[in-house]
Formats: structure tokens, sequence, C-alpha cells
């Protein structure tokens, strides 16, 4: 509610007491000078609507970090929860150090280019942690903290070696001949599980996650199919089965050689699970001798030392899912056979991931046009 005063030079002034959104503490805010009370009224009633609305600018001393933690509590809880603990992450690592003590009016799109300046040379995805930050401004816009987001005007900085001839993307999949390597290695020196592990990542193109949350009950062996529904998340050694990345359970159709192998391993499981004295049925696919699932960190660690032990072309276990849609687009897959293969909710994901492919392809063109002419 709005008070009025007149002062001696006759001018008048509003004054209005308002609940900050951010604070929640109360604070006031007044203008004077109008020369008669009809004005300042009319003044002082759009203010109190543009509060009420939220494009009064308040700015005042309200700093990022509140603003953070009003953002916080509401986005939080639109995100699963191994989303929330790697973006809380970003933020504390990061974002806050830099921006968290600031007040918003003192965030300018100079300082904010100064910062992004300094992640491109620690960071490796400097945009990604630009859109977090970012994220908070717009919402402080949207509070009406401030007119303009400053991070909207940034340069991301590239890499001097992105200009140097030859030093390109470095290759995160295997040929065909790579994958009948690494499978034949795999199979004679390693443990029969791992070898399970990365077999089922390659012919299935499973994120690592899916797979080690995939449970027996999930397999139908009859009809060849395997219904992918959750992903495996660890939070303080705990695990936690979310919904997969996507929200929507899939179901993808293995071949009938796969399908043995997994015949196989079913019963081979068991054998290894007497061994140890445990009789109980495994609810997972992969598992260890006490039942549970497989670390998150296992495959990494698994694959990366094998690489380097036999001199393999080097890949991340992400890389193995690049690796499966890579052999999908050469033996003739279609792009929405392969996005809905891989879970993608966008068939521009499966396109921009995976736009390599394409340019194998490519590089074929000038034989095609060539053959053409002279037949």
């Amino acid at each position: 509610m709005a008070s009025f005063r007149r002062h001696e030079n006759g001018t008048w002034e509003y004054r209005i007491r308002y609940k900050d959104p951010a604070t929640q503490k109360y604070k006031e805010k007044s203008k004077r000078g109008f020369k008669t009370k009809k004005e300042a009224q009319l003044a002082a009633a759009k203010a109190e609507r543009e509060i009420y609305d939220g494009t009064f600018p308040l700015q005042g001393d309200i700093t990022y970090e509140q603003v953070f933690k009003t953002w916080w509590a509401a986005h939080s809880q639109t995100i699963k929860q191994s989303s929330r603990y790697t973006t809380k992450c970003k933020f504390t690592k990061h974002i806050l150090p830099a921006f968290g003590k600031m007040k918003l009016r003192e965030i300018t799109p100079v300082y904010c280019q100064k910062v992004i300046n300094q992640w491109a040379k620690e960071i490796k995805s400097v945009s990604e942690y630009r859109i977090y930050a970012s994220q908070v401004l717009k919402y402080a816009v949207k509070l009406g903290y401030i007119a303009k987001n400053p991070m909207e005007s940034v340069t991301i900085p590239r890499q001097d070696s992105e200009f140097l001839a030859g030093e390109g993307v470095k290759r995160n999949y295997w040929t065909r001949e790579e994958v009948q390597e690494f499978l034949t290695l795999a199979k004679e020196h390693m443990d029969l599980q791992d070898y399970i592990m990365f077999y089922m990542l390659i012919y299935t193109g499973m994120r690592k996650g899916e797979l080690l949350a995939l449970e027996w009950g999930d397999v139908d062996l009859f009809n060849r199919s395997i219904l992918i529904r959750q992903t495996l998340f660890f939070h303080q050694k705990k695990e936690i089965f979310q919904k997969v990345k996507t929200y929507e359970a899939r179901t993808i159709y293995i071949d009938q050689k796969t399908a043995r192998i997994l015949q196989k391993w079913e019963v081979q499981q068991r054998e290894r699970l007497l061994e140890c004295g445990i009789n109980a049925k495994p609810r997972f696919v992969l598992c260890r001798n006490d039942l549970r699932p497989l670390r998150l960190a296992s495959p990494n660690e698994k694959l990366a030392s094998f690489i380097k032990k036999y001199n393999l072309h080097p890949i991340t276990v992400h890389g193995l899912r690049h690796t499966h849609a890579s052999i999908l687009f050469e033996a003739g897959a279609s792009i929405k056979e392969v996005q809905a293969r891989l879970g993608h909710r966008d068939i521009n994901t499966t396109m921009d991931v995976y736009t390599h492919v394409m340019d194998q392809a490519m590089e074929k063109t000038a034989d095609v046009f060539s053959k053409f002419m002279e037949s």
C-alpha cells in the first residue's frame, strides 16, 4: 500500500512498502518530485502494478546467490536427482564463486566476458557453464531485478588448437574392424562378465547407466527383446534407480547370437555366484558378488586399462554407443531407426552427435559422381 507526503517545496512523494520475492524481507521504494498528489498517486499505482507483475526494476542490493536460491528451489524439482547433483556441483565449484556475492547491478557484460574467458582456460564444457549461469540471470530479469541479461552478449572463446590444420575432433568411435579386434582380445583376456558388459554396450547401443541397471526381468530371450526403462545413479555410495534419460521406456531387439550369449550368461552367472556361496537369483544382468549393481566407474576403468594394455584406438565408454550408431548407419539404417534404438527424444541429437558418419559417406561422393559420368 502506498503512502504520500507533501514536502516543504510543494512537491509530492510516494512511498511503497513491498515484500521482496527473493529475500522475503520487506523493503520500501519511494519517488519524489511530483507536482500534484494526483500525479504521485498515478505513478504509485503503476509501480505497485509492476511490482505485483514482477516487472518493476527493483535491483537494490539483491545478490546473484539470493536469486539463485529462489531459482534453484523451483528448478531442482523439475529435473532428476542425478541432474540435480551434477548441476549443483557446477554452481558450487565455479558459478557461485564467480557471481554469488555480487549484486545484480554490478554484474556487467564486461565482467561476464572476463569470467567466461577464465573458465575457457579451466573447463572443457564452458558453454554449458555459461548456459547455467545465464539461467539465473534470466530468472532475475523475469522477477524484474534487472532489465537485461548481461550474459547474453558474451562470446565463447575458441582454443588455439581449433585453428591449426590437422587438429580436428578426436575420433571417439571404433570402426567395424576395430570392434572385431577388441572383441577377439576381450573374449580371450577379459573376465567373462566384463566381456559380456562391453559386448552388450557395442551390440545394443545402451547407455552405461541403462545397462548397469538392466534386470533379468526386462530381458525377453524368447522374443529377443530388451525393455530399457531405468538407469543407474549413485549418490553417497547408494544406488538410485531413475527413469531413463528421456523419461520414456523403450524396447530394443537383439539378434540371435546376442540372445544365445545372454541365455548362456544367465546360467554362468548363477554358477559363479554359487561358487561364492550365494544361492539367491540375481536381479541384475551384471552384478557384484553381493548382488548389487556394478559401480558406474567400473566400465570406464576397465575399458581405459584394456585399451592401454593392447594399444587400441582410444575411445570412452560412451564412444561404444557412438560405435553402435556408426555401424548401424554404415549398414544402411535410417536416422529414425537409429534415433528409436538409442532413445534420443530429439532427432537433431542423433544427427548432431553422429555427423562423422555422414562425413564418411561424403568422402565417397566424388567417386560416385566420377563413376556415373564414365558409365
